[in-house]
């Protein structure tokens, strides 16, 4: 049971299970947790990265990338693509199987909630304000400082020996959470192609009582711009030796 593509796509399972799961309750209607405001929904996806990546090592998967982002920089600085479409399809799978658990979770919530944008934002990101280049540029911006401090949290070049093996998960949690509060505002912080596009698929197929359109004309800003990103990133990583 035990293999790397076992690994991403669990990992990535409970990744958006936990990190879907927060927004979910705060933003339905009529949860123990609504209204609980973006405080919670960063600190929230923060666990969920720690989550997924405990889960993922325990499941095989020592790269516990869960992101294709970070798939696409680290092929860039071992320059190996080998793993980048294994480690795309478990992704993906994950977060959509993720996303279709946080639906049956909240069954019941659907139903009593009005809002589309909101039903529609528990499964996918969307801009604070409307402007493909802006908000291109923030998914870039936020996942190459992702990849970049990702990087550095690991290399020999920060510490001797690397950030202890058991921080490591603890540590790109926080990297999360900072991310989310300091440049998650303007796009919701994707920073994950996967993360985005299984839930966002899983938001079209699955019958979401009462749920409104897909916004497939903003989905490509949260796949190009984290893959844009983590590819500048991986390449600066490859130039200092980290």
């Amino acid at each position: 049971m035990r293999d790397p593509f076992i690994g991403e796509f669990v990992g990535t399972f409970i990744l958006v299970l936990l990190g879907d799961g927060v927004v979910a309750g705060c933003v339905l209607k009529r949860t123990k947790a609504e209204g609980a405001g973006w405080m919670a929904i960063t600190t929230g996806w923060g666990f969920a990265v720690l989550c997924g990546i405990f889960v993922a090592n325990l499941f095989g998967s020592p790269d516990a990338h869960l992101n294709p982002a970070f798939t696409l920089a680290f092929a860039v600085k071992e320059w190996n693509f080998a793993k980048m479409l294994p480690y795309l399809s478990a992704q993906l799978g994950g977060a959509f199987a993720g996303a279709a658990t946080v639906w049956l979770f909240y069954y019941p919530h659907w139903e009593v909630t009005e809002d589309k944008g909101a039903k529609l934002g528990v499964f996918c990101t969307a801009p604070a304000i409307r402007s493909y280049a802006a908000n291109l540029f923030c998914e870039f911006v936020a996942t190459a400082v992702l990849v970049t401090v990702a990087g550095a949290i690991s290399s020999k070049l920060v510490l001797s020996k690397g950030a202890a093996a058991g921080l490591t998960p603890f540590l790109i949690g926080s990297l999360v959470w900072s991310i989310g509060l300091s440049l998650g505002a303007t796009t919701g912080y994707a920073i994950n192609p996967a993360r985005d596009l299984g839930p966002r698929l899983a938001h079209a197929l699955l019958p979401v009582s009462g749920k409104g359109g897909s916004d497939w004309k903003y989905a490509w800003i949260p796949v190009f711009g984290p893959l844009a990103g983590g590819a500048l990133a991986g390449y600066l990583l490859r130039i200092v030796g980290a």
